[in-house]
């Protein structure tokens, strides 16, 4: 708890070997410089270890900014602060469907929100049944979100969308109206409809269109 307020983690823990996306290759992560190796630079009794880490962006929980799907669309370095961290956030429980449709929100009040999607699929996580048939917006959702201006969409799933096909209209539409999409979210169930303030802040990195975030929420204390 802090300041009448409790911390709500709502990341997937990184693990070297660890897929977050079929095709793409797990992290890997090793020592660059050992406790041991460092034992021969340091005086007696002080030791430091720096990791080595290989992986893709698109690791665990992450982020995309609108250079993922558009090379003149803002990249990591490129993003405001201020549509990435303490947002007010909207919850939307979907329920049991796959194709999420604006409907889902009708008349709720987007407009520079983080609008979560909580479809319950973190259950699946680091299963093979979380890749497939897994909820998702359709792109009437997707418009129907970048018309209402909301900061941020997350959600709780595989992919913000259908993965069956080869298209991605929700990315293709959100990240076209500059609007950053969080994936792989976990603990959505613990947050209040309306209420939370959210962060996904990513390292500031020119060049790059995804990277793991730690995605947390900040809710009012009980009591």
């Amino acid at each position: 708890m802090r300041d009448g307020f409790t911390l709500i983690d709502l990341s997937h823990r990184i693990e070297a070997g660890m897929v977050t996306y079929k095709g793409l290759p797990a992290p890997l992560v090793c020592d660059y410089l050992s406790r041991e190796t460092s034992r021969d630079f340091y005086a007696e009794g002080t030791e430091f270890a720096i990791q080595s880490i290989e992986m893709v962006g698109n690791t665990g929980t992450y982020l995309d900014s609108p250079f993922h799907r558009y090379a003149d669309g803002a990249d990591l370095a490129g993003l405001e602060l201020d549509r990435l961290a303490y947002l007010d956030a909207v919850v939307i429980r979907t329920g049991d469907v796959m194709a999420i449709g604006p409907e889902t929100f009708d008349g709720i009040d987007v407009a520079g929100h983080a609008v979560l999607f909580h479809t319950g699929w973190d259950r699946h996580w680091r299963t093979d049944f979380y890749f497939e048939n897994h909820p998702f917006l359709t792109e009437a959702a997707a418009e129907a979100l970048a018309t209402g201006d909301a900061a941020l969409v997350g959600i709780d799933s595989h992919n913000i969308d259908d993965t069956r096909g080869r298209t991605r209209p929700a990315h293709s539409v959100l990240l076209g109206h500059g609007i950053a999409i969080c994936e792989h979210m976990t603990g959505l169930d613990r947050l209040p409809l309306q209420g939370a303030r959210f962060s996904a802040v990513p390292p500031k990195f020119a060049g790059v269109g995804t990277f793991p975030v730690r995605a947390f929420a900040l809710i009012p204390a009980a009591g």
